[in-house]
């Protein structure tokens, strides 16, 4: 009985670490490497503290080095967001799958007091979002500002609890610049594949 016991326990270990190692690590938890100092158009020079889904503090300078495909939403979001997002699933199933592979996706949420890493994740089941390539990340107030300034992105909460908020899609360098906007939702995402895929054909 001892022996069985034993075995079984060995067995469930074994299960265990070996779903630990096949489990994707999500952008927000790759490691940060040195590199060379940010230039001046790149978003990553900010020093805000963003959590992901992952229950992760990051900076956003953690997601350098791939192609970001950025929106902002909320989780309760009840119109513009589930479209928002379904736009960025459709660029990504457009991408080669060699570029599909080397590029990453990140959802700001406009609202630190709800879309905390539970909600995050729980919108990430929802929406069957990979966890290799997508962030998702809520911040403070003031820093949600700021950046949703930086992409122009506008927006308001409403009597109703809803914010109302621009309907733009952003692509973003490995270094964090802006290089491409998409404005306006059920946009085809041919231009913006076009755009990710003028990345990769640079020297």
């Amino acid at each position: 009985m001892k022996t069985l016991l034993t075995t079984c326990l060995g067995l469930v270990v074994c299960l265990v670490l070996s779903g630990c190692r096949t489990t994707p690590t999500p952008p927000c938890c790759r490691e940060l490497k040195a590199g060379r100092p940010y230039t001046d158009s790149s978003l990553y020079q900010l020093d805000s503290l963003w959590l992901s889904d992952a229950e992760k503090e990051i900076r956003l300078g953690v997601l350098r080095g791939r192609p970001q495909v950025v929106a902002m939403f909320f989780t309760r979001c009840e119109y513009a967001c589930p479209i928002i997002v379904n736009d960025l699933k459709r660029i990504d199933a457009t991408l080669p799958e060699k570029i599909r592979q080397q590029t990453d996706f990140l959802l700001v949420s406009f609202d630190p007091v709800n879309d905390r890493p539970e909600a995050l994740r729980a919108y990430r089941q929802r929406q069957k979002l990979p966890l290799e390539r997508w962030t998702l990340v809520s911040g403070k107030s003031d820093d949600v500002r700021e950046l949703a300034a930086l992409l122009g992105v506008n927006y308001r909460l409403d009597a109703r609890g809803q914010f109302a908020h621009s309907n733009l899609i952003t692509l973003l360098n490995a270094e964090g610049e802006i290089i491409a906007q998409q404005q306006g939702l059920n946009q085809s995402p041919e231009e913006m594949v076009r755009k990710i895929e003028q990345l990769f054909s640079k020297p």
